[in-house]
């Protein structure tokens, strides 16, 4: 079982869902950088389960313990290691599920992979809850981006059927970004807050679930970075976003919407604004050949329904070698979008993080 990325930066998660703990280690990291352990704390508590109604109500206070790395609040150089106690959890709700394969889960790619070694509880090594110390090395790569005058920020696009506005991608700015980091749950146009939550709850209603779209984006990203084809900074992002348990599709700036269009519509022109050159609109997504352009980068990442559902679904015991039918006990979220929000910023910060330590070092 492979849990490694990177190469300038390095990133390896350990745990499983309901093990003691998971945790990160974060390799690269360049020495002096001041951390601001409340900033991190609040950017974890952003994810955390049993805070909102639309969450799961397992509840995991998820205070982050560094065990290397940190020396007077300053990074030293060394592999920062970030460690999350696992409190909440409940291994008993799975007790029937070790041989039952969930619909829509890692159970039976991982029990074939690991040959039935595999932690089935929670999903184990599988399991969102390894998107906590995923977070935490993001909120860490935030506050290194900070001081080069970086900024992330991502919003609920759309719930199901309900949508927010768009992001106007040519023009989203650092203090917009800002202000929904600060939201509990971020949109851009608040009046539609109420029909999404109404439409999670008819969901869990219904012993279902809902997906929906996260569109984040980054200002501040200077022209020039990335490289073309296989070191685009499109891969690089795409590679870590893909990694977020439940995502399902990834685009940036007009993505699929630009197959629609002329070319004389895509294009992006260029104009000279005082001593920059910019472009009137932002189709290509702020990454033109692989390699950043100076406009804000933006992505929408789309995330399925979370496939524990209370609904009775068919399936098989591996033991028996039957059909089975399942419903799914435990507590699970019905809608994991408005957690995801945290998720998909930090996977951008990584990626960005690691784009500059490829140009300069630090």
């Amino acid at each position: 079982m492979r849990g490694q990325w990177g190469n300038k930066l390095q990133l390896s998660l350990f745990g499983e869902s309901h093990g003691e703990a998971v945790g990160v280690v974060i390799d690269g990291l360049p020495a002096g950088i001041a951390l601001d352990m409340e900033a991190i704390a609040f950017d974890l508590a952003r994810r955390s389960p049993g805070r909102d109604p639309t969450a799961t109500q397992r509840r995991e206070p998820d205070a982050v313990r560094v065990l290397s790395g940190l020396y007077r609040g300053k990074t030293t150089g060394a592999p920062l290691c970030g460690m999350i106690n696992n409190v909440g959890a409940r291994s008993q709700d799975y007790e029937a599920l070790l041989t039952v394969m969930r619909p829509g889960h890692a159970d039976y790619t991982g029990w074939v992979k690991y040959k039935g070694f595999n932690d089935p509880r929670g999903g184990g090594h599988f399991s969102g809850r390894l998107t906590a110390p995923l977070v935490f090395a993001g909120a860490v790569a935030r506050q290194a981006l900070a001081n080069k005058g970086i900024s992330v920020g991502a919003h609920i696009q759309s719930i199901h059927t309900v949508r927010d506005d768009l992001l106007d991608d040519a023009e989203v700015s650092a203090e917009a970004l800002d202000a929904l980091r600060a939201k509990r749950f971020p949109l851009l146009d608040p009046s539609v807050e109420q029909a999404m939550r109404d439409e999670i709850e008819r969901a869990r209603a219904s012993g279902d679930s809902v997906g929906g779209v996260v569109a984040c984006a980054a200002v501040g990203v200077p022209a020039g970075w990335g490289e073309p084809f296989f070191g685009s900074v499109e891969s690089v992002l795409a590679g870590l976003l893909f990694s977020i348990p439940a995502v399902k599709g990834v685009s940036f700036g007009g993505g699929f919407g630009l197959t629609t269009k002329l070319g004389s519509e895509a294009n992006d022109p260029f104009l000279i604004d005082g001593e920059e050159i910019r472009t009137t609109s932002n189709h290509h997504g702020g990454i033109l050949g692989g390699i950043t352009s100076g406009m804000p980068i933006t992505v929408r990442v789309g995330l399925k329904p979370t496939p524990s559902i209370a609904s009775t679904q068919r399936t098989v015991d591996l033991r028996t070698r039957q059909p089975a039918e399942l419903n799914v006990g435990g507590r699970h979220d019905p809608c994991i979008v408005p957690r995801a929000v945290p998720v998909v910023e930090s996977a951008v910060l990584l990626g960005l993080l690691s784009l500059a330590l490829e140009v300069d070092g630090r």
